[in-house]
């Protein structure tokens, strides 16, 4: 089974990678960008078959490693 996580952050949390990436396609001239949020995505390969404990075991991870959760929140997708 395949896990996606998304970490983003949370809202009202300052973005400065984000405001750079803002800034630059302005430069580069791509107009109506109103604001950027950066994040980051993580794929893992699970040896569990059942969605259930799969999610489970992810979001296990998610609190205590892949996310930041004071600050960022997290999405999980899994595929077969």
């Amino acid at each position: 089974m395949k896990a996606r996580v998304y970490v983003t952050l949370k809202n009202g949390v300052l973005d400065p990678q984000g405001k750079a990436i803002e800034h630059a396609l302005s430069a580069l001239d791509f107009q109506g960008v109103e604001q950027v949020r950066q994040g980051k995505l993580i794929e893992l390969d699970l040896s569990e078959s059942d969605p259930e404990q799969a999610r489970s075991h992810v979001a296990a991870m998610c609190e205590k490693l892949l996310a930041n959760t004071v600050i960022e929140n997290y999405t999980i997708e899994l595929a077969d």
